[in-house]
């Protein structure tokens, strides 16, 4: 029976994250303190109190999600009733992918941060200079999202690029051609249709600066060869062999698009039964029930969840 370790990704933070975790247990408040000093700002402030404006913002974000989920790692990790929990396999969804290959022993915390945060700064920046948008939709298949992205469009750029789950597909693009998608859902019978709380187009072409900027900082960054944890690429749902497809794909996910679903699928069918999902929110329980209801998945992401893995 195989086991994988699930790592959230931007828009599963909350004011709040964290907090009861550090306070009961030091190594986890450790891991706060030690991300303060490399990103140059008090995350775990943020983290814990706020404000949300603050913490939604995608440079903020993205650190701070790390940092809570490998806070969770750490405990897990050092926990007696909870250290013989060890993944066979890592996935993470899109920033989370940064997460599962600090787990499975490929990326050091420190690298992984500061990839992490230059990251959401190249992401923010590629946002920042153009006009791009995220839309939702619930309740279509993939050739009826594609149906809208081509009567949306027009001339302008709009794509499907997050797979998460059977009936919940993420289309990216400008701001018009997603206004447009976001009309058009409902009159292809979708159950609803919600424009997402990013800044920018991202997993487009529109992110191929911040691509750039990232590529760069994965150069100068040091990436180990996956050894017995193997972690699950985003883009095309093949497990990473080599330093160089891992730069490649972390690469590549910031204007290509991510196929989830494709992901849980593909891990279960080699044999994986349990899923951990360690990090805020409860956003990849939630798609694993809908991507395999009798898939057995457990969602650590407060200290109550710890508690209970502990009895």
């Amino acid at each position: 029976m195989k086991t994988a370790f699930l790592f959230p990704g931007q828009g599963a933070q909350v004011v709040g994250m964290g907090k009861d975790i550090a306070q009961s247990f030091p190594a986890a408040s450790q891991i706060y303190d030690k991300a303060n000093q490399i990103v140059g700002f008090d995350v775990s402030k943020i983290c814990f109190e706020g404000p949300a404006e603050q913490l939604n913002t995608t440079t903020i974000s993205q650190p701070a999600i790390f940092v809570t989920s490998a806070a969770i790692l750490e405990i897990l990790r050092r926990n007696a009733a909870t250290s013989d929990i060890q993944p066979d396999v890592t996935a993470g969804l899109s920033l989370g992918e940064y997460t599962a290959l600090y787990a499975a022993g490929v990326i050091s915390f420190e690298d992984a941060l500061i990839l992490v945060q230059k990251r959401g700064q190249a992401m923010q920046a590629a946002a920042d200079a153009t006009e791009g948008a995220m839309v939702s939709i619930i309740g279509l298949d993939e050739q009826q999202v594609r149906q809208i992205c081509a009567e949306a469009g027009k001339d302008e750029l709009l794509e499907p690029v997050n797979f998460n789950c059977p009936g919940q597909i993420v289309v990216s693009g400008n701001k018009p051609a997603c206004a447009r998608a976001q009309e058009l859902a409902e009159k292809y019978g979708a159950i609803k249709a919600v424009r997402l709380e990013v800044t920018g187009a991202f997993h487009t072409e529109m992110m191929s600066n911040a691509a750039d900027a990232l590529k760069e900082a994965l150069s100068i960054c040091q990436i180990s060869d996956p050894s017995n944890i193997r972690t699950i690429a985003n883009i095309d749902a093949e497990y990473y062999q080599s330093t160089e497809r891992i730069a490649e794909g972390l690469t590549k996910q910031l204007t290509c698009p991510i196929l989830w679903q494709k992901c849980m699928e593909r891990l279960q069918a080699d044999g994986v039964e349990t899923f951990y999902e360690i990090g805020p929110g409860r956003v990849l329980t939630g798609l694993m029930r809908r991507i395999n209801r009798k898939a057995k998945v457990i969602n650590i992401s407060s200290l109550q969840s710890i508690e209970e893995l502990s009895v």
